[in-house]
């Protein structure tokens, strides 16, 4: 395939091994051959390419030749055999009749990642072409079922329809975060019709193991699940059930940073442990960096109550990684796969030793970390990082396509949203790019609803917030560019992950006002059905698995792009005409082209208008 940059000066075609390729990541060993295709109108003569060695500064000159023109262009080509896994960087500097300039690819960069990773990575495909939804445990589902106890140490609010979770004075200041509405796994398990109705195959689960907390990311016990989520016996429950509807699930690995209430830390006593903060004899005391016992220690961010784990420590790493660990423990029983919270504070041998243990599985467990920016270059920590080294992650959370698709259905700039998303898929390997797990919200950031409603949630003090709602006009407004959102979501490359009750129309601003319960006395039912449709039209085409992906058009409002033989366009803005030289069918509101005075067949977009075209007869 040759991808052309927005003026359509420069073009590129990248084969590996002989094969074409959509991406400049490649496998470690292969033979990678680059077409550049340069504009005449450029007066462009001897490019000279380089290639940067990230890791050593080493600058390679591959040799370029001219070797045909056509339509304009001058084609010229180089070769390159990368032997070493790691990252590097392409500049094509050249002369013209004016001085000197540089190619500009796709993405309109003049430099490009190169990733190079093993030659045996591969991703599960299980997963790819499917839906992800993320739940928080204790505000999806209460059981109708199941009478949960509740712990001494938990304030149960009883008020699912209208609670409001406690908060803090401002974000950062402390909170025990210990109010709990009775959400557990055994009402996950009795939603499950709800969740196969929207088309979803893999559940993703905030933390379950036992903790203090509401949001469990202060560990006390890896082994156990939390009783008020109904303990080992729901989960094994929960997974039974899953297994028999062919469903998956990915828990919220949380190996950063421990709760100080836990087995491991105990600092308050509250289990029969010793623990680190206890005694120096601790046999969980090389866990963790003290400055002055026991007091002073390293924890996660300067909160307190989440010290942070040494990493490199042998026993933890072997604890969490080793062959009867904690990750072993729950692919037994049948988990199938971990979101790793914040990935960039793990090690590099720690990722290793994990993603190692979890795909020694025969179930094709998938890994995915929490990275929130490009992560084929993530410099985290003052340090490179290497998650695509085919060593590490499988995926990670796209929050960098999260943020185009937003500024784009709020700015209809199709432009910049063509640059950002080819730019991750031009640096991403394709096994990447297949199972990157695609978010338009999560637990960390304000519900899609109120982003897009433009309300100035982001300048309210947390007592506005806990009592504001989005006006009937607000909702309107944001509902029809959800609609935008949702359906990019679900058609970019990756697979998309809808947070809890997004696609009911739940709203909130930012944690803990974005993890409202679910309530299903206050569901969009019109939302539902769209993204029942959405999970339909996904599961009904195959190009959603492997399928390639190309960008035809990116101007004003207009995104316009091909999934294998399937095409999808998208308008934020006024009304667009979309022209073709054969007839289709549109899929999504079953409308037929029209021929126009010129004999093309042409496809009117009102504005806010998206559309799946299928040029062959209707299914």
């Amino acid at each position: 395939m040759t991808f052309f940059n927005q003026d359509k000066l420069f073009a590129h075609k990248v084969l590996q091994n002989g094969t074409p390729t959509d991406c400049f990541a490649f496998r470690a060993h292969s033979l990678c051959q680059f077409i550049l295709f340069i504009s005449r109108r450029t007066g462009v003569f001897n490019p000279k390419p380089e290639i940067i060695c990230d890791a050593t500064g080493e600058i390679l000159y591959p040799e370029c030749t001219w070797i045909s023109a056509e339509n304009g262009y001058d084609l010229y080509s180089f070769e390159y055999s990368f032997e070493k896994c790691g990252l590097y960087f392409l500049k094509c500097p050249f002369l013209t009749t004016d001085g000197t300039d540089m190619f500009r690819f796709a993405d309109d960069s003049q430099t490009m990642n190169i990733t190079v990773y093993d030659k045996n990575f591969h991703t599960p495909d299980k997963f790819k072409g499917g839906i992800m939804y993320q739940i928080f445990c204790d505000r999806f589902a209460k059981s109708k079922k199941h009478r949960i106890p509740v712990k001494k140490s938990a304030v149960l609010n009883i008020d699912w329809e209208n609670g409001i979770p406690d908060y803090p004075e401002k974000p950062g200041d402390p909170l025990a975060n210990n109010c709990f509405f009775g959400g557990s796994l055994y009402g996950i398990t009795e939603k499950l019709d709800y969740l196969q109705s929207l088309g979803v195959n893999t559940l993703y689960l905030n933390p379950i193991f036992e903790a203090y907390s509401n949001h469990k990311y202060d560990t006390a016990d890896y082994m156990n699940v939390d009783s008020m989520f109904g303990g080992n016996e729901a989960l094994a429950e929960l997974i039974a059930e899953l297994k028999s509807r062919k469903m998956m699930l990915i828990l919220d690995g949380v190996f950063n940073h421990t709760g100080d209430d836990s087995i491991y830390f105990n600092k308050y006593g509250n289990y029969p442990s010793t623990g680190a903060y206890q005694s120096k004899d601790s046999p969980y005391s090389k866990w963790y960096t003290f400055r002055k016992f026991p007091d002073d220690y390293e924890c996660w961010w300067g909160v307190k109550i989440l010290p942070s784990v040494r990493k490199n420590c042998e026993d933890f790493r072997n604890f969490i990684c080793g062959k009867n660990g904690v990750v072993s423990h729950y692919l037994s029983l049948g988990v199938d796969g971990f979101r790793l919270d914040v990935a960039d504070e793990l090690s590099d041998n720690f990722l290793e030793s994990l993603r190692k243990i979890a795909h020694q599985s025969s179930d094709s467990p998938i890994v995915i970390g929490e990275v929130w920016e490009d992560a084929s270059d993530k410099i985290a920590y003052g340090k490179r990082r290497h998650y695509f080294s085919g060593k590490q992650l499988d995926s990670v959370m796209n929050y960098p396509l999260k943020n185009a698709i937003i500024n784009f259905v709020k700015s209809g700039d199709a432009s910049s949203f063509a640059k950002n998303a080819l730019s991750l898929y031009l640096h991403y390997p394709k096994e990447v790019t297949d199972v990157l797990m695609n978010i338009l919200g999560t637990h960390d950031t304000e519900r899609i609803l109120t982003v897009l409603a433009d309300a100035g949630t982001e300048n309210m003090t947390n007592a506005e917030l806990a009592v504001f709602k989005l006006t009937e006009d607000m909702k309107k407004k944001a509902f029809s560019l959800l609609k935008i959102a949702a359906f990019l979501l679900y058609t970019m490359p990756g697979i998309p992950c809808v947070y809890y009750g997004d696609e009911a129309g739940m709203e909130g601003g930012r944690d803990p006002f974005n993890r409202l319960p679910f309530s299903e006395n206050k569901v969009n039912s019109e939302s539902v059905r769209f993204f029942r449709k959405l999970g339909a039209m996904r599961n009904e085409f195959s190009c959603f698995a492997k399928g390639d992906f190309e960008i035809l058009c990116a101007h004003d409002s207009l995104c316009f792009f091909r999934r294998e033989e399937i095409y999808f366009a998208a308008n934020a803005g006024s009304e667009k005409i979309i022209t073709s030289d054969t007839p289709f069918y549109e899929y999504f509101e079953d409308k037929c082209s029209e021929i126009n005075s010129c004999g093309r067949y042409e496809y009117r977009l009102e504005s806010g208008e998206i559309a799946v075209f299928i040029k062959k007869c209707k299914k």
